[in-house]
């Protein structure tokens, strides 16, 4: 595996490898890696000829009292998972060559008058942070020069963001949204879960089975707001803090009070300091529909 730190080498070797006509899978990452992002590279390993993975800590998709300075920096254990899981290339930017002096450009996906992506839901309890991940994954994906790039479902808003904003903007990439990889005992993968101390850690399975519960009742066509509201109660009852939960139009993420084929059902909350998310898709037949 070939590590790279300068954006521009980085750039000019991803061409000269797509102008040797071999494809390129990317996954781009903030580091702190597990078992969710090897299996984003071994896909990308599997459907291209090549694979490329970025570890970069963006500053700008944290808020002022976010956990910018304390998210875990974990280089030596993240080349040691990248290596086994087949990357090709690993590109480690710092900071100030990403976003060099006089950096001043931003993406935003979402307009005025336009029900956007980037309101409610993970937008209400963190005001700039999508903005922040449009601007880092714009640029990401111009330097890769990749063929498709992939993320987890765990992000779904993350993700639904990401393929408007290729769509939009007629990027010249396939954007692979793939499935949440989870413990064991169903808490789904993520950096932050190190956080955790083992009582929080125990707590935090009432994400997973409040949103089990909720996807299980409405498929079994149990009334949406009645089940809703019961699957809140749950999750409160494990949760320091629920900042949403919420069953949402897959592709708009608009909030629904009607059951409809497909759904997502997304939530967010905190034990202690930690803030976790998660989702489930929800498919219901229409004789089920209330």
């Amino acid at each position: 595996m070939k590590v790279l730190r300068s954006p521009k080498i980085f750039q000019a070797l991803m061409d000269r490898e797509r102008g040797r006509a071999r494809t390129l899978g990317f996954v781009p990452t903030m580091g702190a890696l597990h078992e969710g992002h090897a299996s984003l590279v071994r896909r990308a390993k599997k459907e291209n000829d090549l694979a490329a993975v970025s570890i970069f800590v963006n500053p700008l998709q944290f808020g002022p009292k976010e956990d910018f300075s304390r998210y875990p920096r974990t280089l030596a254990a993240d080349m040691a998972v990248l290596r086994k899981a087949g990357a090709d290339y690993l590109f480690v930017p710092k900071a100030e060559d990403f976003y060099p002096q006089g950096f001043q450009t931003s993406v935003r996906v979402g307009r005025e008058g336009v029900s956007g992506l980037t309101r409610g839901l993970c937008a209400s309890a963190r005001p700039g942070h999508f903005e922040g991940v449009a601007t880092v994954v714009t640029k990401l994906l111009n330097l890769s020069k990749a063929h498709r790039a992939y993320f987890g479902a765990k992000d779904f808003q993350q993700a639904a963001l990401i393929e408007r904003l290729v769509e939009d903007l007629s990027l010249d990439i396939q954007i692979r949204v793939c499935p949440t990889v989870r413990e064991a005992d169903g808490l789904a993968m993520s950096s932050r879960n190190r956080y955790l101390n083992s009582e929080e850690r125990s707590r935090a399975l009432a994400l997973p089975r409040a949103l089990s519960a909720l996807k299980r009742a409405l498929e079994e066509g149990r009334p949406l707001g009645k089940t809703l509201r019961s699957a809140r109660r749950s999750l409160e009852a494990g949760a320091d803090r629920v900042d949403y939960l919420e069953i949402v139009d897959p592709g708009t993420l608009e909030p629904l009070k009607r059951p409809r084929a497909l759904m997502t059902a997304a939530a967010a909350c905190r034990f202690g300091k930690t803030r976790l998310i998660d989702n489930v898709s929800i498919r219901i037949s229409q004789t089920r529909r209330k």
